[in-house]
């Protein structure tokens, strides 16, 4: 590799790590409100688990390629931060969301990446295990991208914007572009690949929040905390992608329910009000003059 682009390699791959790493650290406050609250709130635990998969993955090819250090150290702090993450959701999730998570994480997280793990040391070519390797780990990547595609469907639908911030759609972009050229100067087509896609998509995003966020989106506190979950997902080397998304295709449901519920409370509240005023109002004295 000339020595420019191994520069520039080295440039790139500091910046990917920094931004990497912040966009890692998102979920943060949402499980601080999970151990806070000791219960789960509904989040899910599925988006974390395929995000601790893939940086298994890319750590598991950065070592193999032995020359790629910023994707070691970035997928290392990755897989920490993700187990954490996951740790603190089993911990706290009720009794069938905790099995749910414990069986995925045993079928994914353990027992297909033994598998991959096994079948690239023992069944392919040394001289071909970097790249199988390389071509899984952009498979998964790619295939993780259903979830930002359907946030943006619903931003079309709904013409709101609360699910999709504009802030970390821009981090993710930026992600992105540092990967693509972190892989672009170190000529790895299985860096630089799925990053493509993840630039594309986040450029998508800017540009149906600019146009999107004209019509408002703002929506009440309350049904917030009840319909939000994050969902995670892989860019290229282990990024992810944090959305407030609703719980499940019947939100519209749920969000009906917790609108009556918010008017029952609104009445209630009018209701105390008016007797409280009935209490304070002093009696009327008439006095009658014979």
């Amino acid at each position: 590799m000339p020595m420019e682009n191994s520069n520039l390699a080295y440039v790139f791959g500091i910046i990917g790590n920094i931004i990497s790493c912040l966009v890692f650290l998102a979920p943060l406050p949402t499980f601080y409100r999970i151990y806070k609250n000791k219960c789960t709130e509904g989040f899910q635990s599925l988006p974390y688990l395929v995000a601790l998969f893939s940086c298994m993955l890319w750590l598991y090819y950065g070592i193999l390629k032995t020359s790629s250090i910023f994707i070691v150290i970035i997928n290392t702090v990755g897989c920490g931060i993700e187990v954490i993450y996951c740790i603190t959701y089993i911990a706290y999730a009720p009794r069938d969301a905790r099995k749910f998570a414990i069986k995925v994480f045993v079928a994914m997280d353990v027992v297909l990446f033994v598998v991959i793990f096994l079948v690239t040391q023992f069944a392919i070519p040394k001289v071909y295990r970097v790249q199988i390797l390389g071509w899984v780990c952009v498979t998964i990547s790619v295939s993780v991208f259903a979830a930002p595609l359907s946030i943006v469907v619903r931003v079309v639908k709904t013409r709101s914007v609360q699910f999709m911030p504009f802030t970390l759609s821009l981090f993710l972009t930026l992600s992105a572009m540092a990967w693509f050229g972190y892989g672009f100067f170190e000529n790895d087509v299985c860096i630089y690949l799925p990053n493509v896609l993840g630039f594309l998509l986040g450029i998508i995003q800017m540009m149906l929040y600019a146009y999107y966020s004209k019509y408002g989106g703002e929506k009440d506190d309350e049904q917030d905390k009840v319909m939000s979950i994050v969902v995670v997902n892989p860019l290229g080397l282990g990024s992810c992608e944090v959305f407030p998304f609703p719980l499940d295709e019947n939100d519209d449901i749920i969000g009906e329910v917790i609108n009556q519920q918010l008017q029952v409370k609104k009445l209630g509240l009018e209701d105390e009000n008016q007797e409280k005023q009935e209490k304070n109002v002093e009696p009327l004295e008439i006095e009658i003059v014979v």
